[in-house]
């Protein structure tokens, strides 16, 4: 009988890297490992990192030492790193943090299970050596299908796979394995990004833009159906760049309403869209197809013109609030969020009360404000004319004020409407909540009910809304629901 292994996997970051994890968990499985939820009941805690800024770098190195301690107190006897912090520095990261016994890039993660029991063995696989992952593949998007077949792409994994490999029955098992039983999931629709924004490292590190085959993202959603999800969320860099390499830049316009159709999901959410590759025809499906939510995750990072130039992107106050007002017009109560970068190099006065004309204007459901700091590798980085840190700290402290006082306001606008609510937690002490159309998992707010009688997770439930907490709902259930768990149904 072989020995029993254990790994657990501790996930930092976005949605992008819960899917990383997922297809880490898939392919552990696969070979055997048997997974755990808490480190300590792991052999081998592998902790996915986040390298995008010091905040969640920070909090990258507090995990891998935070189970670093568990070595020699219980089960553990390992501590790993994986993703974006560990794919960005290596050996750079290696030798800083020596209690990581292992720091693995994303090419090692097809051969996950040899390296991790290569080091809890006591062996040694050298850290890999950072690059420029953009230079891995042709600058030409129509090349990068063919290309790209050698290159890692976390979250790409195939769906066809041989029999027995993938850790489900049924010919449309992706190699994933669901980590909770959220009725939530995401799905990576692209990885990389082929923007060059002057302040952002990823692209670095992520590598270029390049599109999952709809066949592949459309196999992998029926999967997720089949193990009890009811909501759907495409990530990527950048999902209005989809299908661009595959040779239809409008390839999400179609995949959408055929992802609406796969039986069992409630909704489908799409992340992080680029104002400046808006489609009119993009805005038309996500307004207008049952089942997708009227959701738009927009990056506008900043409106006023000079700051955004400096930024190496597009737009200005009144083009943003233009767009946002297409939105509404073909959609009342679409959801809009945004995130926003305050005290970038040469932003003045003027820019930032430009910032704040736009926000007063924008009626945004959540808003996530970032003071700038210097990424290493960024254009930015090299700019001239920063600004000192107690002024972009007061400027962080004066825009998010604002931010917090104006999602309340869009909050109280919503008191009175009907919303159609995914029901995500039923506790008999702290009550029951879930997530309306325009309430992303995470980043957003979220509904509160003022009842949780005859409630379960998983069901779509009918609600009206009644009153807010800041930034959150309270709503009334309305008796209507869709049952969406086969718990439920029973």
């Amino acid at each position: 009988m072989p020995e029993r292994r254990t790994v657990a996997l501790v996930t930092l970051g976005c949605a992008r890297n819960e899917v990383d994890s997922e297809e880490l968990a898939g392919r552990l499985e696969a070979d055997g490992w048997e997974l755990v939820e808490d480190a300590e009941d792991a052999d081998v805690a592998v902790v996915n990192t986040c390298g995008f800024v010091e905040a969640a770098k920070k909090d990258s190195v507090d995990a891998l030492l935070e189970a670093n301690d568990l070595k020699g107190h219980g089960r553990t006897q390992a501590v790993v790193a994986v993703g974006c912090m560990a794919e960005r520095y290596g050996k750079e990261l290696a030798q800083a943090l020596p209690e990581a016994d292992g720091v693995l890039g994303f090419d090692d993660y097809a051969n996950i299970s040899d390296r991790l029991q290569t080091i809890l063995s006591g062996g040694i696989h050298a850290s890999h050596t950072p690059q420029d992952r953009r230079k891995l593949l042709p600058i030409s998007p129509a090349e990068r299908q063919t290309a790209g077949a050698d290159i890692a792409l976390p979250g790409h994994a195939p769906v066809d796979l041989p029999e027995g490999l993938a850790p489900a029955s049924g010919p449309r098992a992706p190699l994933r394995r669901r980590l909770d039983g959220s009725p939530v999931a995401s799905v990576k629709l692209a990885s990389g990004c082929d923007r060059r924004c002057s302040f952002c490292a990823i692209p670095s590190f992520r590598g270029s833009f390049i599109s999952r085959r709809p066949s592949d993202v459309l196999n992998e959603t029926r999967w997720l159906a089949e193990q009890g999800v009811k909501e759907i969320m495409l990530v990527s860099e950048n999902n209005t760049s989809y299908g661009k390499d595959l040779g239809d830049i409008r390839l999400l316009e179609s995949l959408l309403p055929e992802l609406a159709e796969v039986d069992g999901i409630e909704r489908v959410r799409v992340s992080y869209l680029q104002p400046a590759e808006m489609r009119p025809g993009l805005i038309d499906v996500l307004t207008s197809t049952p089942k997708v939510a009227p959701y738009f995750d927009l990056s506008f990072q900043h409106s006023a013109p000079g700051v955004l130039r400096a930024m190496r992107r597009f737009g200005d106050t009144d083009r943003f609030l233009e767009l946002l007002d297409t939105i509404r017009a073909k959609a009342p109560q679409a959801g809009a969020r945004s995130n926003f970068i305050v005290g970038f190099p040469g932003e003045t006065e003027d820019d930032l009360a430009e910032l704040e004309r736009f926000l007063n204007g924008a009626r945004l459901d959540a808003i996530g404000v970032f003071g700038y700091s210097d990424e290493e590798g960024t254009e930015a980085a090299t700019y001239e004319n920063k600004l000192h840190e107690d002024v972009v700290a007061e400027r962080l402290a004066r825009v998010s004020r604002l931010a917090e006082e104006l999602v309340s306001q869009r909050a109280e606008e919503r008191v009175g409407e009907t919303l159609q609510v995914l029901v995500e937690s039923v506790d008999g002490e702290d009550g029951a909540y879930g997530r309306a159309a325009h309430q992303a998992p995470e980043t957003d707010g979220q509904v509160l009910f003022t009842s949780s009688e005859g409630l379960r997770v998983g069901h779509m439930v009918e609600a009206k809304v009644v009153g807010t907490e800041g930034v959150d709902l309270v709503a009334e259930p309305l008796g209507g629901s869709t049952v969406c768990t086969e718990e439920a149904a029973r």
